[in-house]
């Protein structure tokens, strides 16, 4: 065996020692080489020479985009091929007789695992959780070698970006042989009222000693604060297998979890014996939920619109690779709008998804399958569906029913076979499967064709009825379905939303649902007009589908397809697009101008928005949009000049002024009962002069993974944003901290994300900084040829 000769770099496991459970962060020191490798899962491979990194890493987010890819354009125009990760890592000689399991959390995709050797198993599955035993294969003491071969060779195998890699964090666990099972738990809370809550909790047990053994389990109900609230321990003659417990235990005077206060509490599971200690920690919100024919959704009594987004699982530029930041920052920016549910389309997300939608407050749809039987891409998951498909779906069920908010599952989008009587087989048996494990929530599919001659439907399967867009079909649901439930699984994409501005030919335009986000012509869109109007051509459905939505109480809530930009899927659907035009934000993270009808309709904070960017040719007649709310009227101005006080009438979510553009200001003014509620102005910018720079967190944590992402804005000498500029700004960085990657939210750009520059567009641009595990100051510049630098100082602590 190949020991490594630098001590750094042979991980030495803490906490094994210990007595009960260790859950060891596995993601560090790893060794990766791109390409296949004959023998590498041996332990006698010398891989010194190989790229040492840390996961969750996504190779492919480092590669160069091209329209050669085998991936273009569905997968992004990004690499696949095949890695090899190896890690090597000692294990103290006490060890010797627990037990030792490594916790993958999704690897992209078509794995196999080696330790020492040994062959573990395969997972063709990208997205789903997986583990493996290892204490048979182990050097105790001694050196051991983990080998992962990822292929993502074979393409395309996906509609989306997928990644490729270890892109989510990795978990090394030790138990004694007496222990709660993996994904051992599941808790429900049959009984709630505002005196006491009843917690059933299911317990299995595993008892590898090979015999009998009496044990002592004794749960406890911990609040917010840290406090235990109830307690309950129950005597056990454990088999010598595996055994199971039931304990019922009360909570009096509940605090429920909600969008709006999602109070957790967390159930501690104790087991001790002779030799025998283990804690289990399992998430708790009590809360209690109903789905209603004609009344909609309710959530602890209240009845309520699920006002969701579908979401894919990249991460923008820094690819598919995990990050609980910039997944917090996604959600922060979503739930700043109004959102309050989650789509995790179309496959199991990464557990801090739900983690933080746990924390944060959002209804999730968790989704298992994107096709069964039948395939959408050439080697998707259609190859493995027969042989992996039960075991992928009690996998996700079992890791993911505990989450308060997770409120309903999902067992397949758009399913090709929903017209076949394939499905009469296939929908019973998965709804079958996820019945067997949780009966306390609904069952869904998201249907394209969601008529009566919809198989899936027509199976009796499903829960609720889930309609993919058809949103004018909304009103008659009841006659299509008398007493049937109703989601709206995704709404308002499509051809219709993707609108631009009719322009000279030698202005910019505009593409959806962003009025100042301009492309240069020669973009794939051929439908560039020289018509002497700036109007908009998106929105409606938008504002149909959100009309029809809010005029139904029957109609329980809606996921918007989507909340964020993603890479793939470009519409048009062909080079040199690489990413998505969908989301409500783009893909550096900044919200497009329809995010604020949004605000207006889904919070209760007040919203002003006025739009475009007043930057156009002098005579051309613009449209001139205002989203507002808590407010009678808004009065426009431009130049001092009023233009006309408008309202909104009838269902209007919108008002509108068709305005010759002359240079100056465009000021906006909404009243309530005459007096001002909010003022908005949008100047005429010069020319580029200097940059500014704006971090979202100044103050981050030093352990290797904290974000702070800089907005970089490109202004003239007054302070304004120019909204065309797209000079190259170069970054430079000092201290303990390194540039992550880079974006401006253009769909069609093909530089680079690892990067230490980007050019700007729309007037901006994104650079993502990461710590390492030092503290200190860390100070980033932005400068560019003829403007004004600029510099921000962050403190990692």
């Amino acid at each position: 065996m190949f020991c490594l000769s630098v001590a750094a770099l042979l991980f030495t496991l803490k906490g094994f020692g210990q007595d009960g459970r260790s859950v060891v962060n596995f993601d560090k020191d790893w060794r990766f080489n791109l390409g296949d490798v004959k023998d590498g899962e041996k332990t006698s491979l010398n891989d010194v020479n190989w790229r040492l990194l840390n996961l969750p890493h996504d190779w492919s987010i480092e590669g160069k985009f091209s329209k050669d890819n085998p991936a273009t354009p569905e997968g992004g125009a990004l690499p696949g091929g095949i890695g090899w990760y190896r890690k090597t890592f000692t294990l103290p000689a006490s060890s010797k007789n627990k037990l030792v399991y490594i916790d993958f959390d999704g690897v992209y995709q078509k794995s196999d695992v080696w330790v020492n050797g040994h062959h573990l198993g395969f997972r063709p599955n990208g997205y789903i959780s997986f583990r493996y035993g290892l204490t048979p294969y182990l050097n105790f003491g001694g050196a051991n070698t983990i080998a992962v071969k990822v292929d993502n060779s074979v393409q395309p195998n996906s509609r989306w970006y997928s990644g490729s890699g270890i892109y989510r964090n990795v978990w090394l666990v030790t138990t004694n042989k007496v222990a709660v099972d993996h994904w051992g738990t599941y808790v429900t809370t049959p009984i709630i009222n505002d005196r006491f809550a009843t917690v059933n909790l299911n317990i299995q047990l595993r008892n590898y000693t090979g015999k009998k053994q009496s044990i002592n389990v004794t749960s406890s109900i911990v609040d917010a604060n840290g406090k235990v609230v109830s307690t309950l321990a129950s005597p056990l003659k454990i088999k010598d297998t595996i055994d199971q417990l039931t304990q019922n235990i009360t909570v009096r005077s509940p605090k429920l979890w909600s969008v709006k206060v999602p109070y957790l509490y967390k159930v501690v599971t104790k087991v001790s014996g002779a030799g025998i200690n283990d804690t289990y920690t399992t998430p708790l919100g009590i809360r209690y939920f109903n789905f209603d024919a004609d009344k909609g959704f309710s959530l602890n009594g209240k009845y309520m619109k699920i006002l969701g987004v579908c979401d894919h699982h990249d991460l923008g530029s820094l690819g598919s690779a995990i990050n609980t930041r910039a997944l917090e920052r996604q959600l922060q920016i979503l739930k700043a709008m109004g959102c309050n549910g989650i789509r995790t389309s179309h496959n199991p997300p990464a557990p801090e998804l739900l983690d933080l939608c746990d924390k944060m407050g959002f209804i999730v749809m968790d989704e298992a399958f994107d096709c069964w039987e039948w395939k959408k891409a050439k080697y998707d998951y259609h190859l493995y569906f027969k042989e992996w498909h039960k075991r992928d779906l009690e996998d996700q069920i079992l890791r993911d029913r505990n989450h308060p908010s997770v409120i309903i599952w999902s067992i397949g989008n758009e399913i090709p076979q929903q017209g076949d009587t394939s499905a009469y087989r296939l929908a019973p048996e998965l709804a079958g499967i996820v019945h067997s494990l949780d009966r306390t929530r609904p069952i869904t599919t998201a249907n394209d064709h969601p008529d009566t001659s919809n198989k899936i439907i027509k199976s009796g399967a499903i829960d609720l009825i889930g309609y993919n867009y058809h949103e004018f079909d909304y009103p008659t649901f009841h006659d299509r379905y008398p007493g049937k439930k109703f989601i709206a699984t995704e709404t308002t994409s499509g051809l219709e939303t993707r609108g631009h501005y009719d322009m000279p030919s030698d202005s910019i335009r505009i593409w959806p649902a962003r009025w100042d986000r301009p492309f240069k012509e020669g973009n794939p869109d051929n439908s560039v007009s020289a018509y002497d109007n700036v109007r908009p051509a998106w929105g409606s459905t938008h504002e149909a589908t959100w009309k029809v939505m809010k005029k139904y109480d029957f109609l329980s809530g809606m996921f918007v397809w989507t909340g964020f930009d993603y890479l793939g899927e470009p519409t048009p659907y062909s080079w040199p697009s690489r990413s998505s035009y969908f989301g409500i934000i783009d893909l550096a993270g900044f919200p497009k101008d329809i995010y604020y009808m949004y605000q207006s309709e889904w919070t209760d904070k007040t919203v002003l928005h006025i739009f475009p960017h007043w930057n156009w040719t002098p005579g051309k007649l613009v449209d001139v949009w205002a989203f507002y709310n808590h407010a009678d009227e808004v009065e426009l101005f431009l130049n001092g000049k009023s233009l006309g006080v408008k309202k909104k009438t009838g269902d209007d979510l919108h008002i509108m002024w068709r305005v010759p553009f002359e240079p100056g200001t465009l000021k906006a003014v909404s009243r309530k009962d005459g007096k001002v509620v909010l003022t908005r102005e949008i100047h005429t910018a010069g020319a580029p002069a200097k940059i500014e720079l704006m971090a979202d967190r100044k103050n981050i944590k030093a352990d290797g993974k904290d974000l702070s992402f800089i907005t970089v804005r490109i202004l003239d000498k007054d302070g304004n944003l120019v909204p065309d500029a797209s000079n190259l700004v170069n970054f430079k960085i000092n201290g303990n901290a390194f540039i992550a990657s880079v974006d401006n939210g253009d769909e069609v750009s093909h530089d680079p994300f690892k990067a230490n520059y980007r050019k700007a567009f729309n007037g901006q641009a994104l650079a993502i900084v990461q710590t390492k595990e030092k503290p200190g100051a860390i100070t980033f510049t932005a400068t560019s040829d003829g403007l004004k630098g600029a510099t921000v100082v962050l403190q990692s602590k």
